[in-house]
Parts: C-alpha cells; structure tokens; sequence
C-alpha cells in the first residue's frame, strides 16, 4: 500500500471544502452539533442527502455506473474526513452504505435498476431485519420463516433492535427457508416492503431515553420471490458480504468528530482556574487518543487500498469494529470528563434543530446522550467478542 497522497489531494480537498462551505446550511450544521449517534434524525439526514444527491455525491463508494462518483478510494477517504472536520449530519446509513453495495454485489439487474436509483434519492429508507430474540451474536440461529407460496414467501416472525424501523420504508431481512443441513444453509435474503400487510412495529427505548430501536413483527406477510437476493438458501453468503460493509464502517471519521470537539471543548472549559487544554493529564488523554486515531486510520487506509484494487474489505473489518467501537466509548469517556455538571441534565427537546433554550452552552449537549448511545458499539454489527473470534479464525489461522 502507497501511503502518501497523490500530488492532486490538496486540490481535491479544497474542492470539498468549498462544496461544503456553500451548501452547509445553518440548520445543517446545528443537526450536526447536535447528533449523538450513527443515527441522524430523519428530516435533517433527508435534507443532507438531497444536497448531496443533486451535486451527485450521495454515494462515494458506488461505482460510477451505478452512481456513484468515480473517486479513489484517497478521494473518498478525503470526503469523509473533511465531513467529519466540517460537522456535517449524517444521512441514513442502511441504504447508501449496506443494502446498496449488497445488490451492486449480489443483485440481479432487475433488482439494480429497481432499487438503487431509489435509495440514492432517498425515495427508499432502508432498516436491517436481522438480530431476533436469542439470535443476536449467533445469528445464523434465527427462526423467523419464509415458507414457499406460488410466486410468493409467507414471511412469519420477529426481528429485534431494529434502528429506525419506524422511519424506514424498506427492510433487508435474513429469514429461514430450510431447516435440513448446517443452520447457515436454510437462511434466504429478501427485500421486503415496510408497508406489506402483516407487519407491525413496536419500539424500544434505549439507555439514552430515545427511540431509535424497534421490535419488528411479521404475521403473514407475503414477500415476491422477485424480491429475494441470491439463490435460496443461499442468503448466508450474501449476508457476510453485506456485513463486510457494515463492519468497515470508517470508525476513524467518527473518532475524529468526537476528537475534533473534544479538543474544542477544551479550550473552552475550565479546571481549577485553567482551561483543561492547557492541562498536562487532560492532554495526555486527547495525545493517547489521538495515537489510537492514526493507527486506526493506517488500518482503513489498508482496507481501502484493497476495495480501489477490486476487492473487499475483508477480514480486516472485524479488527476495525473491534478497536474502533472501543475507541470511540474512549472518546465518549472524555467528552463526559469535558461536560462535568452540564452533563448531568436530560434535555432531549433541546437536541432538535431549532430548538434554542438549554441548561449550560450548547456544546455539552450531545456529550452525554453519545455515551449513553454508544454503549452500543461493541455490540452492534457483531459483539467485540464476536469480532475478536473472527479475527483469531481468519487472520491468525487460530
């Protein structure tokens, strides 16, 4: 792998912060002060994708076929970056960054001239139906059924945690058509309507008091075979691949969010009539993070290299679930060490945009809220455990 950037990133960069300069709305920046997880709130990730959708920038990682924007993948490593620095919202995920390189992988060209034009636009919003209850880490357990029907599956079940369920139009869900062989042969991929009869959400609350997770009910529900992704019994494979995806989730751009304000933060705030910036254990903690930040990021750069060169993230995706979800409860940590007091009052109502009245400056707001959310990162997407067995399969040969 070539570390050093091609002589034409300082062009490109400044193109992006030029983009972002002039399109970055007040709004859009408050929405991006203010999240506090990978899960945006729908009306600000909707605007942020349609901005990005007409500039045709909605997604990086696609080929250009398919729309995406023929970046390297330096470029759209650079894009991420200067997001992150910049602040902006985030957009709905399952779409643009898992279900749509699932079917670019998998997909028939039914189901890619169909379902791609509609999650680029955002006409489509797309939730994962995989974990169930006693199916989370050891996955390939489920039991919701998908029996054979004509043209047709009866889909019948439950899919738990799952995120914005209640915002999503869309569901890709790995459900049981046979029960003969290895568990991981029986499983099928389908793509299944939110509206379809038979399908009921009901939510629940996480830690941080809001409502992103959702149960998922399917009664019934009747699902084309058009609509299945791979041969049948088959959706094991396709389901590893998409998890490739998920897993390589760029931990480092959220790390240097956290990290970028943190270290604004502390600037600001005061520790026995110093500001903690200038305080030689508080920036012990902000330099050993910002180490842990630079090996995550040559590690990205490694898988990057291997998806520009017409492969997949590979094994490496676990290694960077696992050190980057820790990492980021790491960063988290520090911004509740920054917030102290202000951290302690519950204001949910002055996390929405336009909303202007709070306890203590607007700053600490999100610190709190994060922390709690994220709890969730080394077990979402696959437990740290879970990664570290894959690890020590794949890569150690254990």
């Amino acid at each position: 792998m070539e570390l050093k950037y091609p002589e034409d990133e300082k062009e490109f960069r400044e193109m992006v912060q030029n983009f972002l300069d002039s399109e970055l709305t007040d709004e859009l920046k408050e929405a991006g002060r203010k999240k506090t997880s990978v899960w945006q709130e729908p009306d600000s990730a909707a605007s942020w994708q349609a901005v990005l959708y007409k500039k045709g920038w909605a997604a990086p990682d696609w080929p250009e076929e398919y729309g995406g924007t023929g970046w390297s993948a330096r470029q759209r490593y650079i894009f991420s970056q200067e997001c992150a620095r910049y602040g902006t919202p985030g957009i709905a995920p399952m779409g643009l960054k898992m279900c749509g390189p699932m079917l670019i992988g998998h997909g028939t060209k039914e189901q890619k001239d169909y379902y791609l034009p509609k999650i680029l636009s955002g006409e489509h919003i797309w939730c994962q139906g995989y974990s169930e209850p006693g199916s989370g880490s050891d996955l390939a357990s489920l039991k919701t059924s998908a029996v054979s029907d004509g043209d047709d599956y009866i889909v019948n079940g439950t899919k738990i945690w799952t995120s914005h369920a209640q915002h999503s139009n869309m569901i890709f869900a790995l459900v049981r058509t046979s029960n003969e062989g290895r568990v991981q042969q029986g499983i099928s991929f389908l793509l299944i309507d939110m509206e379809t009869t038979g399908i009921e959400i009901k939510p629940i609350i996480n830690l941080e008091g809001s409502h992103e997770l959702n149960q998922v009910w399917f009664n019934d529900v009747r699902v084309p075979k058009a609509n299945r992704v791979g041969k049948e019994n088959n959706g094991w494979s396709v389901a590893k691949y998409l998890l490739e995806f998920e897993r390589f989730s760029m931990a480092s751009v959220e790390l240097r969010r956290l990290l970028n304000r943190a270290k604004n933060l502390a600037k600001e705030t005061q520790s026995d009539g110093k500001k903690l910036a200038e305080d030689s254990a508080f920036r012990s903690k902000i330099d050993s993070l910002e180490i842990k930040a630079l090996a995550i990021e040559m590690s990205e750069n490694r898988a990057l290299s291997s998806i520009e060169s017409g492969g997949s993230p590979g094994s490496i995706s676990s290694v960077l679930s696992a050190i980057g979800a820790e990492t980021l409860q790491i960063a988290d940590e520090l911004g509740l060490e920054l917030a102290a007091y202000y951290g302690l009052p519950k204001q949910p109502k002055a996390l929405e945009v336009g909303h202007h009245q709070f306890v203590g400056p607007e700053g600490y707001l999100p610190l709190t809220p994060s922390f709690l959310n994220n709890r969730m990162r080394t077990i979402a997407g696959g437990s740290s455990e879970i990664q570290r067995n894959i690890i020590a399969k794949t890569i150690l040969g254990l």
